[in-house]
């Protein structure tokens, strides 16, 4: 018989600072041993939007190395879990506590993470480099989404990129944004002819920055509690459409998940005039739970 072999773990709620809110994330930190596919199969017994697995760093300037699972695939870069995992580095001791400033090493390079100090430390990672794509016709996004073309405002959709292509809809009003809705037979419509998989992120204006909702059931997440990797994007095409200031360390907050009872709070900090020197996105850690898979594989 193959002998049993056991892989603790970490379940973590981020963008949040209660449990059983916010955007769950298993953390395996220590995921040495472990394959690309033995990782898949992982995240996908979980379910969870994102699971990611530890490993030890190739690049001296980074931390540790981690690799984000979908339920159905491996992403590049992705915000909740760049947050969560390095809550549990901290709370695990495998980073020095009194660390405030450190690198990730992703599939996308280097990603930067803050920690601001405190009881309850906020997390912020700077945005990746954010490249826009093609603009979508209203009326097929309406569609597709389940609305009619004046419950969009009079914005094109669009596609940007920060890692995760995500097409940004601008929607009237909260009503609108909780209605939406797309399924994988809308999503191939929207995307045509394009192969890459990709996320729909709608969201509407607040006062104190925008209420949002992401789709993105090709990944294997009908729908994101949370979601770090658009939300940069957001902040740039709201700018860009004069949604929000694009003064020098402009800040606001995007209210995630409501819809789906997993309220979750992603803070915002433009650095520089129109996001010159960054894109923050930075958010809560609450731990759930900690647990061990046994596996004989």
């Amino acid at each position: 018989m193959t002998p049993e072999q056991s892989h603790p773990y970490r379940v973590v709620d981020v963008f949040t600072q209660r449990q059983l809110e916010g955007n769950a994330l298993a953390v395996f930190p220590d995921a040495s041993g472990m394959d690309a596919a033995m990782m898949q199969r992982i995240a996908r017994e979980l379910n969870l939007a994102e699971t990611t697995f530890v490993l030890p760093a190739t690049r001296a300037d980074c931390a540790a190395r981690v690799r984000i699972f979908t339920p159905r695939k491996e992403l590049l870069f992705a915000g909740h879990p760049t947050i969560g995992t390095v809550f549990v580095l901290l709370d695990e001791g495998i980073v020095p506590i009194e660390t405030c400033d450190l690198l990730i090493e992703e599939n996308i390079g280097p990603v930067a993470v803050r920690i601001d100090s405190g009881a309850r430390p906020m997390l912020w990672l700077s945005t990746p480099p954010i490249t826009a794509g093609r603009q979508y016709e209203p009326r097929l996004c309406a569609e597709v989404l389940g609305l009619t073309a004046n419950e969009l405002l009079d914005i094109p959709p669009q596609l940007l990129n920060a890692g995760n292509p995500t097409v940004l809809v601008a929607l009237r009003d909260k009503d609108a944004v909780d209605r939406a809705w797309i399924d994988p037979a809308g999503m191939r419509l929207l995307r045509g002819a394009d192969t890459e998989f990709m996320c729909v992120f709608v969201f509407t204006p607040t006062a104190t920055g925008a209420y949002s909702r992401m789709f993105a059931p090709e990944y294997g997440i009908a729908e994101d509690p949370a979601t770090g990797s658009s939300t940069g994007p957001l902040a740039a095409f709201m700018m860009r459409h004069g949604l929000v200031s694009n003064a020098n360390d402009t800040r606001f907050v995007s209210e995630q998940g409501a819809k789906m009872e997993r309220r979750s709070f992603l803070h915002v900090r433009v650095r520089g005039e129109n996001g010159a020197d960054g894109i923050e996105v930075g958010g809560h850690v609450t731990p759930v739970a900690t647990a061990s898979m046994r596996l004989a594989l």
